[in-house]
């Protein structure tokens, strides 16, 4: 299952019937999960570990040094959970002394070309499509997707289930649940669909639709709009995971709804 015209260091640990295809180079203080498929081409730095049944395709860079000029070449990683798809010319950088590592969750498809800078924390079940760039210490949680060619700023945070159009300008923060579009981004609804496919009663979304009209419907600052979800609102899962997400943000939270 190792091609001999790949390189791979003697230090390297290779689960069962892992794939390697021609010309691939793989470093040391590198630990590949059982089933992992890579194709031709792919260069897998010191620091990379990577999950069970994964699939790289050619062109893809794994764990090179972070393009941050603070890093002194500490030991750093990148962990790549299990069932993820990485197309072709994927880069993924590791970590700084910040995280330490660079994660990437399980059962994610980055499309060709995206880019994920250091210390960047993805979820579980993100789609990230073709071209999106990716800046530092950025958080996208279980189940984002974002469109083709966006470009998400440095220390953005994305909430589960969310969805950014393509060709985004992302330098807010996304809530959970929403769909974000138009330059400057903003608030373009609640995620429907996205939440009836993965088994959101009616009854949920309709909630989640009620607590976004106070915070972007009803010309209030946030600080009013979550005094008054709380008051007005029952309290679920869903609410006080929008209300901790607004009053943690660090950099904002996107526009409310433009007309």
């Amino acid at each position: 299952m190792i091609n001999k015209l790949s390189h791979i260091h003697e230090n390297a640990i290779l689960g069962s019937n892992v794939h390697v295809d021609p010309f691939t180079m793989i470093h040391d203080d590198v630990i590949i999960g059982e089933g992992t498929w890579i194709g031709s081409n792919v260069t897998i730095y010191p620091g990379a570990r990577i999950g069970k049944n994964c699939k790289i395709f050619p062109g893809a860079v794994i764990a090179g040094i972070p393009q941050d000029l603070k890093f002194q070449g500490e030991r750093t990683l990148v962990e790549v959970g299990d069932n993820t798809t990485i197309r072709e010319c994927v880069t993924i950088s590791r970590g700084t002394l910040d995280k330490l590592t660079t994660k990437v969750g399980s059962n994610c498809l980055l499309m060709a070309y995206v880019h994920i800078a250091h210390d960047c924390i993805v979820g579980n079940n993100v789609i990230i499509a073709n071209a999106v760039q990716v800046a530092g210490h950025v958080i996208i949680d279980d189940w984002a997707i974002v469109g083709g060619s966006s470009a998400i700023h440095q220390f953005v945070k994305v909430g589960t289930h969310s969805m950014i159009s393509g060709g985004s300008l992302v330098r807010k923060d996304v809530p959970p649940y929403t769909k974000a579009a138009r330059e400057p981004l903003s608030y373009a609804g609640v995620n429907s669909l996205g939440l009836r496919r993965r088994g959101f009663s009616s009854e949920t979304i309709s909630h989640i639709q009620d607590v976004y009209r106070f915070l972007f419907l009803n010309s209030l600052n946030n600080s009013r709009a979550l005094e008054e979800i709380e008051v007005n609102l029952p309290a679920t899962k869903e609410r006080d995971e929008i209300v901790n997400f607004i009053r943690s943000s660090e950099r904002g939270v996107m526009k409310g709804y433009i007309q």
